[in-house]
């Protein structure tokens, strides 16, 4: 479901403790949703470097760790963790009566 200003539905606060992560399908994207003690955050749910699910990723603190070959990447602003100049796609997010929306134009 998206509403007229290009936020889409991904699914139930409840879906996802805080600390932790999930993996959603939005408009037949994968999305990586995570819930931190600042907000959630939700990011391009493949990993770039062999198409891991990162949203089935380790989450300490901001940061998630791919469960496949390790690559680290902040929620917050898709920095990965080995080279600052490196980045993956991040999504806006806002929670709207106990639903989790995202902005698929890529920050």
């Amino acid at each position: 479901m998206s509403d007229d200003d290009g936020w889409l539905d991904a699914g139930e606060v409840e879906q996802c403790a805080v600390g932790s992560g999930t993996e959603v399908v939005v408009a037949d994207r994968i999305v990586a949703l995570f819930r931190t003690a600042d907000g959630w955050f939700a990011m391009n749910g493949t990993c770039p470097h062999h198409g891991g699910p990162l949203g089935k990723g380790r989450l300490d603190g901001c940061v998630v760790t791919c469960p496949w070959h390790g690559w680290r990447f902040d929620v917050r602003d898709g920095t990965y963790q080995h080279a600052s100049q490196a980045k993956h796609p991040t999504f806006a997010t806002r929670v709207v009566s106990g639903r989790v929306q995202i902005r698929l134009d890529e920050s």
